[in-house]
This record gives structure tokens, C-alpha cells and sequence, in this order.
């Protein structure tokens, strides 16, 4: 527990935590205040909470508790927001526009129902798809070592075709599945089936050359090639295995961080090839599948499904929305060294079904970036007038966005992600960002009831992001806003970031949503925290740094 002593006795203490401050705005709002200020003894601990007074003993510190505002050349702290200059968005009156759209805009209320729907499906098809091999197995069939391989390879070959169709659905993009799953769980979910559909299509093709050779008292390997030049689109089948154990060799951790993100997501498209190759095997060769009968029509309507979603997630709908909205870069803006932030205009924005939180994969249709498109959340709630990014440079394509011309037209697909307000079920909400991760948690500060409690991790104060802007939304929403500055050695941080530490800071955190963006290993220690505090998982929400 840091009481006020500590930072009379304890030098490592002294820059860890900064309350939101009471600061004198420049006469441009796009000019940022001199990092290097004077501070009062005790100005690292203070925060800015208007409707919660400071607590004593047994709690955090806070100094500043009865101090006067700081004086702002004769105006409110916040009123130079109306004065950027016309040709430059301004953040803080955007803000402002955004709230005032919300007070009259009607939210669609988030159906939970969607989620269950969903696993209900699945697991019917699935079992439809094992109910056909069953089916269509004779009793008495199965008696030889020979039968039993072979039937185990017609069922795992079932299972694989429709995990393969499942991966390929998730991949589709298609708005409802996010909206009911969530990107995040989307995820998780494709990575995890994607090692089932692995071993059961390896389990397939062992168990059928194994049975085979068996069948025909031959060598494995002479049985294997008779198989492949006998039955019709077996080659295709073992190109489209192939492909498979590629990609599935791509996902391995230690291969995706060596590989940048578009040799890595050009390479996982050939997934469709996958699709396309099989079907051929499935409907000539299936045993349950090559006959006129329920299952030709089960499986060729799972197809038809699939595909749909494909074409309309990827192809149909992007285009509609950029026919629509004809989004194109207002201006670029930097924030702190190497990030920037990228203003977009466009047309028909107060018709934009987006919410603060969510991201879209932005493709610049200019010399070099045409071909690549990188997902980046939105930092400020959408408003009728712009939405912005803000981008981290961390390779070839983001550095290149710093020198973005305006009128640079832009392909977007979205929006997408459910890490948004309306997902909380508790009434107050804790945010928890490091990084740039401020960037979909500040978006969210606009959107989240009042008295909100924001923790922000930085390395060093020359580190944050959306400081002036932070300030102005927890004063004008009751919210609490924590800077925690030092690296992840330094005690105070470390201490923080336990069950004591937390619970400290925010006493009710068991009785708050909490919105966790940032590094993995923010996230792994927040969540390890949460955990340790029985913070039901279902109010915990994950924006993470993957691909």
C-alpha cells in the first residue's frame, strides 16, 4: 500500500502513478503542453474525481483533495475545444458532437442469444455429419482389422470436411458472426479447430492407406499409390492436404512473429484452396456423399451456405460500404514519437453502424499501401463528422501512413470486434490499457457510463497518448484517470498489478466490467489479477495485440 510517506522515502515510487490533472490548454489545441512542467511535491500521485472524495488510511493518496483548478487564461479548461481551427478535426468537440448523437440515437440492445443459437448449430451439423456415416454402414459390415480402419477413416474424413467448412465460415467475416461470438472468441475458436481439422484429416488419409493395404494384402506404399492413381480426385485431395499441414504449420508462435503480417495473411488465404480441392474428393469418392439422397443435399447446402457467407463477407458487403461512404484521409496528426493518429471524412458518416471500441481493416489506396490491409481500432467514438485511427510505427506499411497526403482515398471492411459498451452487464466499468491499446479504451471512455475508472500504463510520460483529451472526458463523464509510468520492474507497478494492489485503487472492481487492451503481458498479468479478485469471466473483455 503507497501512503504519502513512501514517496518522501522511497525514490522508485515517485513516478509510477499520475492522477488526472487540472492542466492550463494551449491556444491551439494541437499544440501539446511541454512534457517537462513543474509539479507540485506530490502532483504524481493526484487524480482528478470530482464525485468520489479522496481516501485516508487504507487507501491510495490524494494530496490535491480541496485545490482550486489551475487557472486557464481566463477560460474553462475545456472551452478552447471549440476553437481548432477549421481546417483540422478537432478530438474534444468531436467528442462533444459524438455524445450529443448518442443522447439521440437509439441503441440496439446486444442479444446474448445469438452465441447459443450458434453452438446449437454446430454441434447438430456435426452430428448430422457422423449420422450419415452411420447410416450408411450395414450392421454387421464392420469385422475385419481392414473394416475398422477404413470405417475410422471415412468418420474422421466426415468430421474433417465439416471442421474445415466451420474454419473457412469463421474466416468469412460475415457481421453476424462477430456480433454474435465476438472477434476475439472468433479467434480462438478458428485456432483451436484448426488443430482438430489437422489430425482429422491426417487421421483420415493414414487410416484409409493403412486399410487399404490391409484390404489388398499390400505394401503401404503401393497401396497408397494405387489409391492415388485409381479413385478419382485423390491428387487434388493430397494437394489440399498438403496445403493444410503449410498452414497449419504457420500458426505455430515461434513461425508467425518471424513472418510480417501480409506474406502471413496472403499465405493463410490459400486456406480456400483447401475448400476447393476437397470438395471434388468429398462428393466423388465420399461413400455417404456420392449417392443422390439426404446426404449429397445436407453437405452440398453446408457448401452453398459457406460460400454465400464468403462472398458477401469479403467481397459484397466492403464494397457496398465503400460505395456508400467513400471514406478518404482528412488529415494526419502526429501524437507522440512514432505514433500518429489519421482523421477520415467521408460521406453519410451519421449512418456509420459502428461503435466506440470497434475496428475496421483500413486499406490506403495510394503508392505502396494499396495491397495491404491492417486492422487498427478506432480511438475516438464515431461522430457525424470523422472517425480516427491512431497507428503505432512499428515496420514499412505504418511508417508510411505518417506521410499520407489528405484526399488519399481508403477501402475499408467493417466494423468489427465486440469490445463495446454495450457488452457490459455492471453499471460501472474498469479500463485497463497499455501502449497504444489507449486507443480503443479512450474511444470507450466516450461511450461507458459515468464514474469510470481508466488505468493507463506507460512506460515514461512522453509515452501517453490522448492526454488533454483524457482529462477533458473525466471531467465532463465523472471518471477517474490513473496514469501508471515506469517499467514492469519498478515496485509500485508491480504491486498495482496484484490482488491487494487493485483492490486498493478500485475497491468495487468485483462489481465492474473490466475492458483489458493492450501488450500480452499486460493482458496474461491483468487477467492472472482478476482472477485472484473472482472477477466473474463473463464481465472481463479482451481487445489483445494478435493476429
Amino acid at each position: 500500500m503507497t501512503r504519502r510517506r513512501d514517496v518522501e522515502t522511497a525514490e522508485p515510487l515517485t513516478e509510477w502513478v499520475t492522477g488526472l490533472l487540472p492542466r492550463v490548454p494551449s491556444e491551439d489545441p494541437y499544440d501539446r503542453p511541454p512534457r517537462g512542467r513543474e509539479r507540485e511535491p506530490y502532483d504524481e500521485f493526484e487524480r482528478y474525481a470530482p464525485a468520489e472524495p479522496a481516501r485516508a488510511e487504507g487507501g491510495w493518496s490524494n494530496p490535491s483533495r480541496g485545490r482550486e483548478p489551475a487557472p486557464a487564461r481566463g477560460r474553462e479548461p475545456w472551452s478552447y475545444a471549440e476553437e481548432a481551427p477549421a481546417h483540422r478535426p478537432n478530438p474534444i468537440s468531436g467528442a462533444v458532437e459524438a455524445a450529443r448523437h448518442r443522447e439521440t440515437a437509439e441503441v440496439e440492445p446486444y442479444d446474448r442469444s445469438g452465441r447459443l443459437f450458434f453452438h446449437i448449430v454446430f454441434w447438430s451439423a456435426l452430428a448430422t455429419s457422423v449420422e450419415l456415416w452411420w447410416l450408411n454402414t450395414p450392421a454387421g459390415s464392420i469385422r475385419t482389422t481392414a473394416d475398422i480402419l477404413i470405417a475410422g477413416g471415412r468418420l474422421t474424413g466426415m468430421v474433417g470436411g465439416f471442421l474445415l467448412l466451420a474454419q473457412v465460415l469463421l474466416m468469412s467475416r460475415v457481421r453476424w458472426l462477430e456480433r454474435w461470438i465476438g472477434a476475439h472468441s472468433l479467434l480462438i475458436w478458428h485456432r483451436e479447430l484448426g488443430a482438430f481439422l489437422l489430425l482429422a484429416i491426417l487421421a483420415h488419409a493414414g487410416l484409409i492407406a493403412v486399410g487399404y493395404s490391409k484390404l489388398t494384402n499390400t505394401p503401404i506404399v503401393e497401396g497408397t499409390w494405387t489409391l492415388l492413381s485409381t479413385y478419382e480426385d485423390m491428387i487434388s485431395a493430397t494437394v489440399a492436404t498438403g496445403i493444410l499441414v503449410g498452414i497449419a504449420l504457420l500458426a505455430i508462435r515461434a513461425i508467425r512473429r518471424m513472418m510480417n503480417y501480409e506474406l502471413w495473411y496472403y499465405l493463410h488465404l490459400s486456406t480456400y484452396l483447401v475448400l476447393l480441392f476437397s470438395y471434388g474428393h468429398q462428393f466423388a469418392t465420399g461413400q455417404e456423399l456420392s449417392k443422390p439422397g439426404f446426404g449429397q443435399y445436407f453437405w452440398a447446402g453446408l457448401y452453398v451456405f459457406v460460400v454465400a457467407c464468403v462472398l458477401w463477407g469479403r467481397i459484397i458487403s466492403p464494397i457496398a460500404f465503400n460505395l456508400r461512404h467513400r471514406l478518404r484521409v482528412e488529415d494526419v496528426v502526429p501524437e507522440a514519437f512514432e505514433m500518429v493518429s489519421i482523421y477520415i471524412s467521408g460521406n453519410r458518416l451519421d449512418e456509420l453502424d459502428a461503435r466506440a471500441g470497434q475496428y475496421f481493416r483500413w486499406r490506403f489506396l495510394t503508392k505502396g499501401c494499396w495491397w495491404q490491409a491492417h486492422p487498427f481500432s478506432l480511438s475516438a467514438a464515431p461522430n457525424e463528422q470523422w472517425l480516427r485511427l491512431t497507428v503505432k510505427v512499428v515496420g514499412d506499411h505504418t511508417e508510411s501512413l505518417q506521410y499520407l497526403e489528405p484526399g488519399t482515398r481508403i477501402f475499408a471492411e467493417g466494423p468489427s470486434g465486440v469490445f463495446t459498451a454495450d457488452r457490459a452487464i455492471r453499471p460501472r466499468a474498469l479500463l485497463i490499457a497499455g501502449g497504444s491499446g489507449i486507443a480503443p479504451i479512450r474511444a470507450l471512455l466516450e461511450d461507458l457510463p459515468e464514474q469510470t475508472v481508466v488505468i493507463y500504463r506507460s512506460r515514461s510520460e512522453e509515452e501517453l497518448l490522448f492526454r488533454d483529451e483524457l482529462d477533458f472526458l473525466a471531467r465532463s463523464r465523472n471518471a477517474q484517470v490513473w496514469y501508471v509510468i515506469g517499467s514492469r520492474e519498478d515496485p509500485a507497478p508491480r504491486h498495482l498489478f496484484t490482488a491487494k494492489g487493485m483492490r486498493e485503487l478500485v475497491p468495487d472492481v468485483r462489481r465492474r466490467d473490466v475492458y483489458l487492451c493492450g501488450p500480452p503481458g499486460l493482458v496474461d498479468v491483468s487477467m492472472r489479477t482478476m482472477r485472484k479478485l473472482r472477477v466473474p469471466r463473463r464481465q472481463i473483455h479482451l481487445d489483445p495485440f494478435e493476429f
